[in-house]
């Protein structure tokens, strides 16, 4: 195992209280510094002064648009009547992202506390966990999590005699990708059909039931106590690179020894991430291409494994880190079928709220497939190239990031295109060779 690697595993900050085979118990976490950060923020700091150390800390949002957490938190105004709320997007459904559901299957108290640091921030008194069906394991965890931080007076009134009071209600949804729209899912919450909203105005100002309103990442939200218990320069410094601030849940699968979800600095090469946690290829195979964040996130190839696996640098490469999902592929893999079947999830899971959307995704799947069958022509190049330009005028951002992976496709392995064309089949089927 490679020295980086061992180095990584001491540091450890959402997975440090991990237990093997079940979740951490509220007295392990509490005996391990657990609300320790609560304790402080609500004794000695001001909501402005724990919004203010998130700023400094640079912690970006962990759902896949990274943008900064304590600068989102700024947009809510201070002098709006009426209640303001929080939403922890737990809906997680991009292929190829799992890392919310094995973090709040071994801790979700770090959520319940970065919850209620986050609300004390913001000026709000009630917060909701909106939580994809699907995860039953990590939503039993997080309503016994609240039902004993509600035992404890660290969640309700007056938490711990600061005279700051604080409600968390936890949302089992119906289940759509469209759902981890923020918008579509406030719509989702309100128990109203899961489309988009029209922006602006933008959740800060009007949101959940026409009130100021926050949507944060469930991961981001873990972040907060360790933010606040250490500070921003100490968090900084866990990353790998300079302009990069944390570590990051990266969630690997594909063609690789080891399917893992692992606590990476940011910053960490690509390279390091395949060749270390994950074991390298599976054996006899050699690296092709990656999506390196998730579903929505256009191709990465050899020449890309020495990138830093960190927002900017990664968009500065040609992709997005987006939800840190990183799907491996080898040499025997066609990378026009790996699209069609990305865009067919899409294509599924569009809310047929805005034409683009609604028949340009189902088009694309339709050219593609013909392509995979051998039957394409050259100029369905052009019209490809075409829809990754006009998908990007959708309504909201699930058509421009079903389009990530066929722009990635289009860039960088245009030959494997014209190859499927040219033989009239698809090279990489079994017996074609």
């Amino acid at each position: 195992m490679p020295g980086l690697y061992r180095q990584v595993i001491m540091e450890q900050v959402l997975f440090q209280h991990n237990r093997p085979g079940r979740a951490v118990t509220f007295t392990e976490y509490c005996g391990e510094g657990g609300f320790d950060a609560l304790k402080k923020a609500l004794k000695e700091l001001s909501p402005n002064d724990v919004q203010q150390l998130v700023i400094d800390a640079n912690l970006r949002g962990r759902g896949g648009a990274g943008f900064p957490t304590g600068k989102k938190w700024s947009f809510v105004p201070r002098d709006l009547p009426g209640p303001r709320w929080l939403i922890c997007n737990c809906d997680e459904m991009e292929p190829g992202t799992y890392k919310d559901r094995v973090l709040l299957e071994a801790n979700p108290w770090s959520l319940v506390e970065g919850i209620i640091l986050a609300c004390y921030a913001i000026g709000v008194s009630h917060a909701f966990i909106f939580i994809r069906r699907g995860y039953e394991t990590a939503a039993g965890n997080v309503r016994r999590a609240i039902a004993e931080a509600k035992g404890a007076g660290l969640i309700g009134d007056n938490i711990l005699g600061s005279g700051f009071s604080c409600d968390i209600d936890l949302h089992v949804s119906a289940g759509r990708y469209i759902c981890g729209e923020e918008t579509a899912l406030m719509n989702a919450l309100e128990g109203k059909r899961a489309n988009p909203r029209s922006k602006p105005p933008f959740p800060a100002v009007k949101g959940l039931w026409g009130g100021p309103t926050v949507v944060n990442n469930v991961e981001t939200l873990a972040n907060i106590p360790y933010i606040i218990a250490n500070g921003p320069a100490w968090f900084k410094g866990l990353a790998k690179i300079p302009e990069a601030a944390g570590t990051k849940l990266f969630c690997i699968s594909g063609h690789v020894q080891n399917t893992v979800c692992m606590e990476l600095p940011l910053g960490m090469p690509l390279g390091d991430i395949i060749d270390g946690p994950c074991g390298g290829m599976l054996p006899g195979k050699r690296f092709k291409a990656c999506i390196p964040g998730g579903a929505s996130t256009p191709f990465f190839t050899e020449e890309h494994r020495g990138v830093p696996m960190d927002f900017d640098t990664v968009a500065k490469a040609g992709s997005r880190l987006g939800t840190g999902g990183i799907i491996v592929f080898d040499e025997e893999t066609c990378l026009v079928g790996a699209t069609l079947n990305l865009v067919k999830f899409y294509a599924r899971e569009s809310c047929g709220w805005c034409t683009p959307c609604r028949e340009g995704l189902p088009f694309v799947v339709d050219v593609l497939a013909r392509l995979e069958a051998g039957k394409g022509e050259t100029e369905d190049i052009d019209i490809l190239r075409e829809h990754v330009k006009y998908l990007n005028l959708a309504f909201c951002a699930l058509a421009p990031g079903a389009m990530g992976p066929v722009e990635g496709l289009l860039r960088l392995f245009e030959e494997e295109i014209r190859e499927h064309i040219i033989k009239r089949r698809c090279p990489f089927s079994r017996g074609n060779n």
